[in-house]
């Protein structure tokens, strides 16, 4: 299941992990009422929404391809890993993400960059691999670029309970181990087909990734959004934000600066294609 999108002197892959319906719509946005998700549903089914309520959503990472780098933007929920709060990725034992890495022509050895827009269960796990009872750099060769508040907050939850932050222990900390972390600031410019773009709010220190060059250019969005509805109502938070008032403001910022324009929005949680253009739908956004 992968998409290619070029952007004259770049190409965009999605490396798709799982897709399914996941969380309970109501559960998921706490602040959502009953009425307003009916108020959506004639739009948001069967796509974004199945028959039960709970929303749709994919877990995928994106692959940028410059004329200098190959560039890997989050890691989804990765192998082996132990994550009994979530059934869905407890101990994973799946090719799936392996084998879609590969359709895009390119290796684990052809990645130059790891961009993880935040540390969160879902966006890190193939950081890292077993080999050998060890949690080793998935990406051999990468440098894997961490938010630097983002590291530190995560970094001191993890040693203040290890317990409840499995995905720092196995997916983190040893890639700092393997000197193959770059701690940077979420506003970072890698080249000038590469530059950060700090969007904080669903964590203490998100950033977007902002690809190309202007008329021809994408935003990966990370978990600045989650899903259509919360374009279409902005200030619409989620169960794990860090502070949803902040989030609803980044989100709310980027989507009208790149509203009606060329810009391509490519988003990790939408449902396939993930991929669209922002456009203006009365106080709110659409991507399509």
């Amino acid at each position: 299941m992968t998409t290619q999108v070029s952007l004259g002197d770049i190409t965009i892959h999605r490396v798709v992990e799982q897709q399914g319906a996941f969380f309970p719509a109501l559960e998921f946005f706490p602040t959502l009422t009953p009425a307003l998700l009916e108020a959506n549903l004639d739009w948001l089914k069967p796509t974004h929404i199945d028959d039960s309520g709970k929303l749709i959503l994919c877990v995928q990472s994106y692959i940028v391809r410059t004329p200098h780098h190959n560039i890997l933007v989050d890691s989804c929920v990765g192998n082996h890993k132990p994550r009994p709060t979530r059934p869905a990725w407890h101990m994973r034992s799946s090719d799936q993400y392996e084998r879609n890495l590969a359709a895009t022509g390119l290796g684990v050895a052809d990645i130059d960059y790891v961009m993880c827009t935040h540390l969160h269960v879902d966006h890190v796990g193939w950081n890292t691999r077993l080999d050998n009872g060890r949690w080793v750099p998935t990406f051999p060769k990468a440098k894997y670029l961490f938010a630097d508040r983002e590291l530190a907050f995560w970094t001191e939850r993890e040693k203040a309970d290890p317990s409840r932050h499995p995905w720092i222990t196995d997916s983190v900390l040893p890639i700092v181990a393997a000197n193959r972390a770059e701690t940077i600031k979420s506003d970072h410019v890698l080249s000038e087909l590469v530059r950060l773009i700090p969007t904080p709010g669903h964590s203490i220190d998100h950033f977007a990734v902002h690809v190309g060059k202007r008329g021809q250019d994408a935003v990966i969005a990370g978990d600045m959004i989650h899903s259509p509805l919360q374009a279409r109502y902005p200030e619409l938070g989620m169960f794990a934000d860090y502070d949803s008032a902040e989030g609803g403001r980044s989100r709310r910022k980027v989507l009208e600066r790149f509203c009606d324009s060329a810009t391509v929005l490519c988003t990790v949680h939408f449902p396939q294609p993930s991929i669209g253009r922002i456009s203006r739908w009365e106080d709110g956004f659409k991507i399509a």
